[in-house]
């Protein structure tokens, strides 16, 4: 089959959209329906939906988990036109909140949506009375309160905790707008089950995967004493942070290092990070433990932190 070379111009946009392009852009920027047609019998792109096309056209400096999000939102909007609003876990990952599952629902409002199913699995909302919207990359967004509130009874407690955990974190919301976006929660389907999370939120944890391990530490009922602890030796001398801490009844320290594919990858971080460890160790301030992500869904890390310890503590949540 002959090669039909994709216009760069349209793969030039399609990249900033997650690899999507609609036809309505396409003809903006004076692509025929004929080429258009030729592209998909070629192969070169996909129809995904009416009237949206993947082109494959990549981001380098995104991650294919962030990819994933990013496309379904942009699905939506694409998809839905140029009144559609990005709404709930679709409006976070366009602001590239941490913590929302790596499959996240296309969803969208629309002023005159009705909560009805859209084509191609993508949902259209019901609007929001009252709510407020921005702009991203010229396309309208819920505003960050709007969208927790929408998200927040919709995901597990895990990564709800994880975003509101980032947003905090961040500095991105304020206290303010956390109660308002409580308030905000109220009465949607699923609020309810959202009420003790929010006791859990700890603005300091610096990753998905540091709420992760501390949320099964505290349902093992051994949470941690603290977070990002600065560690110094006898002479004050800086030797380290750590992740999650708890501290034994002689005052030295357990300390939990999480390393997310993201971190600690190549061989220079890695011989950094053992220099550091050794040092810990040698000086006696603490007993360092070096966790993935695979060791907090095993659960791996209970039972390391309970052998460091030296001692079980309550199992009971």
């Amino acid at each position: 089959m002959r090669r039909v070379i994709a216009p760069e111009q349209v793969l030039r946009i399609a990249a900033k959209q997650a690899g999507l392009v609609s036809a309505r852009q396409c003809a903006r920027a004076g692509v025929s329906s004929d080429r258009l047609t030729s592209l998909v019998r070629a192969g070169t792109w996909e129809r995904v939906v009416r009237g949206v096309y993947d082109t494959g056209a990549k981001d380098d400096r995104i991650s294919a988990w962030d990819a994933a999000r990013l496309r379904s939102a942009w699905l939506g909007l694409l998809a839905c036109g140029p009144r559609a609003i990005a709404v709930g876990s679709c409006a976070l990952a366009l602001r590239g909140i941490w913590g929302l599952p790596l499959a996240i629902e296309p969803q969208v409002a629309l002023p005159a949506g009705h909560g009805t199913p859209g084509r191609g699995g993508i949902r259209v909302r019901r609007f929001d009375a009252g709510m407020t919207t921005t702009l991203i990359r010229g396309r309208t967004v819920a505003t960050l309160d709007y969208a927790i509130a929408q998200a927040l009874p919709e995901l597990t407690r895990d990564h709800a905790v994880a975003v509101l955990d980032h947003v905090i974190n961040r500095k991105l919301i304020d206290l303010s707008e956390l109660r308002r976006t409580q308030q905000l929660i109220q009465g949607r389907r699923g609020a309810a089950r959202t009420h003790e999370w929010w006791a859990l939120v700890d603005g300091r944890a610096e990753s998905p995967l540091e709420t992760s391990a501390r949320l099964a530490c505290h349902d093992a009922g051994m949470p941690p004493d603290d977070l990002q602890i600065i560690i110094t030796d006898r002479s004050g001398r800086f030797l380290g942070r750590g992740d999650m801490g708890w501290r034994r009844e002689d005052g030295t320290w357990v300390i939990a290092e999480l390393d997310g594919i993201e971190f600690h990858d190549t061989p220079i971080a890695v011989f950094r990070d053992r220099e550091r460890q050794n040092e810990l160790q040698v000086n006696g301030a603490v007993t360092v433990l070096r966790f993935t992500s695979a060791d907090v869904r095993s659960r791996v890390i209970l039972e390391k932190v309970r052998q460091a310890l030296g001692r079980t503590r309550s199992s009971a949540a």
